[in-house]
Order: C-alpha cells, then structure tokens, then sequence
C-alpha cells in the first residue's frame, strides 16, 4: 500500500482504519478485514481503530452476517472498533418500530435484502418484523453513534452542513447530506471522512475524503488508512452479487 499526503493529521503512534459501506456484503467485508489485518502484521503500530462508517444492511445478501461480524468485536487482532450509524440502519429501525412510512420507504431502499437475510417474508405482516430480528442486533443498531472525531478528522456517514459547526449538525444533515456539501469549498472545522454517496474510486478533497465504492453495485469496498500525515487505501474486490436498486 503506498501512502500519499493527507488533508489533515493524527496524533504519532495512531492509526485509522475507516471502512466505506457495507451494504450486507459480509463476504467482501471479511476479504478487507483480512486485508486490514495484514497491513498490522506487515506494519505494526502503537494504536490502531478499526471504523466503519455506516449503512451495513440493506441490498447485499447478507445484512444479518454483517451486523453480526460487528456485535463480536473488532475481528482485527490489536484494533479498537467503532461503528457509525448510516442512513439505512436509521431507516430500519424506524420500520421495526411501526412508522409505516419508513417501512415502505426501507422495502423500496433495499430492505427486502435485509429481511430476506434474517429469514423473514418481506412480504409478511410488518408488525411481526422486529420480532424476528435477534434483540442483540437491535439493540446494537440503536447503540451507534452519529460522529467520531480523532486529529484532523470528523468521520460520519453522509456529510455535514456547510457554515453549521460540527456539533450542531442535526441527525438529517449527518445521515443524508449530499447537496450542498459534496461541492462546498468550506473549512467543515475538520476534514469530513464519508460514504453514502457511491464513487467509483476514493475521493480525496481538502476538506472531505469518500469513500463509498459502491461495493453493492459491483465495485470495491474501500478502507481508508490514515496515519500522522499520510493516507492510503485497502480494498478488496467484489465477491457478492449486487442488487440493483435506486440510490437512497
């Protein structure tokens, strides 16, 4: 892996794993966490966080195994682990709660994927849902945070609003942002690390970095690794076969 310079900067002896969505390609994720590992054994460093940005159901194959990679911990010998929420766990949470707007809003962005997943009929009474996904993993997706911050970086989902200071950013803004922050110039007060809006190769700016690859639609699943000033990317191929639906 070449590193390259960075936007921003972390503390020496720390390192940054951050990977872009998931999207139930347990198979590909379980690739790039072995790539992850071996980047650790080739390069060994004090402190290591392995983050993952969110959007882990939804369209793949296997959204349950996802979730249940995650709830076992960082499978990365030697790494902290913290995952974010994305717009799709905030979507299927709604809809196991009994909002039926979010219900039909979570079939249509690919949650027949995610049910189907766990066993369930997409097609079954949807009050019966949430009684047939395990507790640990609902609980799991309730438990995750909007934001990360470390050094330089801010790490969420979506994006931000430019012009509103980090911590003012409301739940909307963080989960689904794209316009106006995927062309704004502005300093966000840190360098903004993000999926959501799928590219077909990483996108280093000086103020954000994407990395949504589109791993569901035949592409890469990308892993960014920041260290002090450098950066540089994991990424392991596609092995899961995609299901083609509109963008949310």
């Amino acid at each position: 892996m070449d590193l390259s310079p960075a936007p921003a900067s972390l503390p020496a002896d720390r390192r940054i794993y951050a990977v872009g969505d998931v999207h139930g390609c347990a198979r590909q994720l379980a690739a790039l966490h072995d790539l992850i590992a071996g980047d650790l054994v080739r390069r060994p460093i004090a402190s290591a966080l392995l983050l993952h940005i969110g959007d882990f159901v939804d369209r793949g194959p296997d959204s349950s195994g996802v979730i249940a990679r995650l709830i076992e911990g960082s499978p990365v010998p030697g790494t902290q682990m913290i995952n974010i929420l994305g717009n799709h766990e905030s979507t299927m949470l709604e809809a196991l709660a009994g909002d039926k707007a979010a219900a039909t809003d979570w079939l249509f962005a690919g949650g027949r994927a995610t049910l189907e997943s766990y066993g369930v009929d997409p097609d079954s009474p949807r009050e019966q849902w949430a009684d047939r996904i395990p507790v640990s993993h609902r609980g799991f997706l309730r438990a995750l945070p909007l934001i990360y911050r470390e050094g330089g970086y801010a790490f969420v989902h979506a994006g931000v609003r430019p012009g509103v200071p980090l911590m003012e950013q409301t739940r909307d803004d963080l989960l689904r942002s794209r316009q106006p922050f995927l062309y704004s110039e502005a300093d966000f007060g840190a360098v903004i690390v993000h999926g959501h809006t799928p590219v077909t190769a990483p996108v280093v700016k000086h103020n954000r970095i994407a990395i949504d690859t589109g791993a569901v639609f035949g592409g890469k699943l990308t892993c960014l690794v920041l260290e002090a000033d450098r950066l540089g990317f994991l990424q392991a191929d596609s092995v899961d076969a995609p299901v083609p639906v509109a963008h949310q």
